[in-house]
């Protein structure tokens, strides 16, 4: 009678062999996203380095050019006096009360022109001749109506983000494939059942498009309508640098502003990614 030995491998030796290739998988997901990002630095590297050299050789005057390090120590400063906080607050306010305003009256605009060709008859000409005029051509007239005050930058924030979002939501609905229409009838989806299941899960992705786009150029009217008619805001420090020839400020809040409206539109970014998760699964 043999009997058989047995043999204690290591624990390594006794995982499944398609581990490794799992995390090669896993690597060559993440390469893409790695390989953007890998990208994206050499520019403005290169950018910071000649703003480094220019200023530090006195290639622009110190007064136009300020050397990173002075805008940096001008950041700080900025921080610890309240100046760069109190003055963010009051712009992220009229940006988040402007979009939600423009926003909301776009989609409603955009679902009535969507399912309604009556609607759209009515609307879409006047809409269309709306949007070509750009938030600030409309400052003029709004100041003899509303004044300088909150008014003037929530309703220029608010036509900033309604034309994006209306013609993004009209498009999105517009373009709905009438095949997906034709199996919800076949399944005898109700009215309701066919907006909720079909049209709007559709369009969703353009819808969102237009929400982020709304959003780009909601803080981008705010700051130019700050530069030109506000007391309080980021847009209003540019302008008080400017005037002060302290360009130290101005550069601070430059890169503010670049970096809030960068964070927004990724916050955006990541929403959508989370919610359209279902169309990555799906395939």
């Amino acid at each position: 009678m043999s009997a058989q030995a047995t043999v204690d491998l290591p624990l390594s030796a006794r995982q499944p062999a398609s581990l490794g290739l799992h995390r090669v998988i896993r690597l060559a997901n993440w390469w893409p996203a790695l390989r953007r990002l890998l990208l994206a630095w050499p520019f403005p590297m290169a950018i910071f380095v000649l703003w480094s050299l220019a200023s530090h050789y006195q290639w622009v005057a110190p007064q136009v050019l300020p050397t990173p390090e002075t805008v940096l120590t001008t950041f700080g400063d900025l921080l610890r006096n309240g100046d760069l906080r109190s003055n963010g607050v009051i712009s992220f306010y009229r940006v988040i009360a402007g979009f939600g305003i423009g926003a909301g009256i776009g989609l409603a605009l955009g679902v009535g022109m969507g399912l309604s060709p009556t609607f759209k008859d009515y609307v879409y000409p006047l809409f269309k001749a709306f949007a070509q005029v750009p938030s600030l051509g409309w400052l003029p007239l709004l100041m003899m109506l509303v004044g300088i005050d909150e008014a003037l930058k929530i309703i220029l924030v608010a036509k900033a983000a309604l034309v994006p979002v209306a013609l993004n939501t009209f498009k999105g609905i517009e373009t709905v494939p009438t095949r997906y229409i034709d199996v919800a009838k076949v399944y005898g989806f109700s009215k309701w059942q066919l907006l909720a299941k079909v049209v709007f899960p559709s369009a969703f992705p353009m819808i969102w498009n237009g929400v982020r786009y709304g959003l780009t150029h909601s803080w981008l009217a705010l700051v130019a309508v700050e530069l030109l008619a506000s007391s309080e805001g980021l847009g209003f420090l540019i302008v008080y640098g400017r005037q002060l020839y302290q360009m130290d400020v101005v550069m601070a809040a430059v890169v503010v502003v670049g970096a809030v409206g960068y964070v927004l539109d990724k916050v955006l970014a990541l929403i959508e990614a989370r919610l359209l998760r279902w169309r990555r699964e799906a395939f």
